[in-house]
């Protein structure tokens, strides 16, 4: 199979569980089919490795990327002679909160990595909206993006493009739900500018244990089976969304992004490199009842005290276990 492979390829890798050797062959793999590892990450950089965290949660609850997938990454990154550095801005507790959850920071710590909160924001012109993106994540040299494959309640399904929006800072995202939630559309030209804005090098979705049913939270497991990887965001969107059969006009995202003139949507402008997943795999996958995008006034201020208060708690609780 030839190394040289078009910007719309997605690489897709039959990856059954989360045994890590299986875990990290597969995710070498799927950088390998997209060309390497070195066209991606090059020595000396400084890569931010950004997962999808969003609620203190166990590693059983797929709610967030596995943390297999997120160590993988993390070994690859220094193998390749770069700086790992994980971050998030989780909607409910912080980075640490997240990934202790998952018994993840003990093991990131060890390898070197950096866990940063994506705060400092650095207000940016994102298509005409002042957005406060995180300085962590303007200001790596590479941005290797680590989505969670979910069906999501707002948004039907959310693959590559919506995990970016975790580099807005704090609880500005919710106030983004509530400026643009009321058109669909311009809420996802919004995920999509700030995309395009961070311009990550690679995304690559953790689908091994996917999310069905009342994600991007209350979703249930569901074992897809497989590792999605590409550089054309929307081509990316486009295999996930076929996996579990749902076509372009299904996916809001993806909607849109035709509409913009972004990316890659007609199927024959994508070529799919590594396995096969067959017609429809995900046939039986569970999708989301549909809520608004909208969040309201009450409902922000609700989030705002819910993060204070479940923050508050968890720097008592390393308080009393330091004294």
């Amino acid at each position: 199979m030839s190394s040289v492979v078009g910007k719309s390829a997605v690489a897709v890798c039959r990856c059954e569980d989360y045994e890590p050797v299986r875990v990290r062959r597969e995710i070498e793999r799927c950088f390998a089919l997209l060309g390497g590892a070195g066209k991606f990450i090059r020595p000396g950089q400084k890569i931010l490795i950004k997962p999808n965290l969003i609620v203190p949660a166990p590693m059983e609850q797929p709610a967030q990327t596995h943390p297999e997938v997120i160590l993988a990454a993390v070994r690859l990154v220094k193998d390749c002679g770069a700086t790992p550095m994980v971050g998030d801005s989780p909607a409910w507790g912080d980075v640490r909160v997240c990934l202790n959850a998952m018994g993840a920071i003990e093991p990131l710590e060890k390898l070197g990595a950096r866990i940063v909160q994506l705060n400092r924001p650095v207000v940016c012109n994102v298509n005409g909206s002042r957005v406060r993106l995180s300085r962590y994540a303007l200001e790596a040299d590479a941005i290797i993006n680590l989505p969670k494959f979910k069906s999501h309640q707002q948004l039907v399904a959310t693959f590559a493009v919506k995990n970016m929006f975790g580099c807005v800072v704090g609880k500005e995202k919710p106030y983004w739900h509530f400026a643009r939630g009321k058109s669909e559309r311009r809420f996802c030209r919004l995920l999509i500018e700030i995309y395009r804005t961070l311009s990550p090098a690679l995304s690559l979705i953790d689908g091994i244990v996917a999310m069905q049913g009342q994600g991007p939270i209350r979703g249930t497991p569901y074992p897809l089976g497989f590792l999605i990887a590409g550089v054309e965001p929307i081509a990316c969107e486009r295999v996930c969304g076929r996996m579990i059969g749902m076509e372009a006009g299904e996916l809001p995202i993806v909607r849109t992004a035709e509409k913009m003139g972004f990316g890659r949507s007609r199927w024959e402008e994508i070529e799919v490199v590594g396995d096969d997943f067959g017609p429809f795999i995900g046939r039986d996958f569970q999708r989301a009842q549909l809520t608004p995008i909208r969040f309201t006034l009450p409902r922000i201020l609700k989030s705002i005290a819910k993060q204070i208060l479940l923050l508050g708690k968890n720097t008592l609780g390393k308080y009393t276990k330091g004294s």
